[in-house]
Parts: structure tokens; C-alpha cells; sequence
């Protein structure tokens, strides 16, 4: 297994929209009110110009299979960015990539001088819920900001300032 992990490029925007479409439809959360209907979706190097904001993409053997980045969501509290557009090909999920790209957007995260990261999510992702968990977030009660995102009934917020634990992957 050759995996890279590496800044989003101009050149990986139809692959990304591609495969986050795909995630939505083989979940069955393929609706308005999701990143599935967002026009960002479709340009997100573009997206991810806006300061404060970081993307990774996973690659194996050349050929993207997952991203996930950070960005300040309009109305989230002070020092607290969104875990955003996090998703892996089905194929690759359950070989630690994407705890890989979570731990990776941890210390962008911190680098870039957030205390705290939300997340939205949906029960049907459960698995990838486990995960967050597992890293230590914390479930919300409603939504933080203004993600545009109204249909995901799942939200968390991770205290970066813990101390890091190591993660265990099932």
C-alpha cells in the first residue's frame, strides 16, 4: 500500500466532488441540505483558498481515495474551526486512513491556532461516528454555526487543548 497524504490541488476538484457523491449515495444520505447538494462541493480547492482553512486528500498509488480538511464555518465560536468534508472510498475504509487524515487535520487544526473543532455528521455514517469518539469528540446537542448543512442530525466538537491520547483503531 502506497499512501500519500498531501495539500488539495486545482487539479483533484471533480475527483473529490466525485467521491464525496459517491459516499452520500451508497449511504442513502444523497439529499438537499447536505454537502451532496452544496455548490462548494464541486470547488473545493477553491474553497479551501479562504484563510484559516487547510485540505488534505489521501492518495494510493496516485489515485485519490479520501479527504478531509478544516475550515472557519461562519458562526462557530472563537477558536473553533469545522472538520469538514472528511470521506473515503469504500474500498480503503477500516485501514487506518482515515485516522491518519483525522490525526493529520488535529495539528493543522492546532497549527493554525484553533482550540476547539465541530463536526456535523448523520447515524448513517455510524462507523465513521465511532471513529470521532473514539478521538475524542464530544456529542452537541444542536448545531454550532452556519454550515448550511441543515439536514445532518449528528454534532460534535473536539477540545484540541486535551491531552492527546493514543487513539485505538477497531
Amino acid at each position: 500500500m502506497s499512501i500519500t497524504v498531501r495539500a488539495i490541488e486545482e487539479k483533484d476538484n471533480q475527483a473529490l466532488a466525485s467521491l464525496i457523491r459517491e459516499v452520500f449515495r451508497e449511504f442513502g444520505i444523497d439529499r438537499p441540505g447536505t454537502v451532496y447538494t452544496d455548490p462548494t462541493t464541486d470547488q473545493l480547492f477553491q474553497l479551501f483558498q479562504t484563510p484559516g482553512s487547510a485540505y488534505l486528500v489521501a492518495l494510493e498509488n496516485g489515485k485519490i481515495i479520501g479527504g478531509c480538511g478544516v475550515y472557519p464555518t461562519q458562526g462557530l465560536p472563537a477558536g473553533c474551526a469545522e472538520l469538514v468534508k472528511f470521506y473515503l472510498a469504500a474500498e480503503t475504509r477500516g485501514r487506518g486512513i482515515g485516522l491518519q487524515l483525522l490525526e493529520k487535520n488535529f495539528e493543522i487544526a492546532r497549527a493554525l491556532g484553533y482550540t476547539h473543532l465541530y463536526l456535523e455528521s448523520f447515524p448513517e455514517l455510524a462507523q465513521a461516528v465511532r471513529m470521532y469518539t473514539r478521538a475524542g469528540f464530544q456529542p452537541l446537542p444542536h448545531a454550532l454555526g452556519n454550515s448550511g448543512h441543515y439536514a445532518c442530525t449528528i454534532w460534535m466538537q473536539k477540545d484540541l487543548r486535551e491531552k492527546a491520547e493514543e487513539i485505538e483503531v477497531k
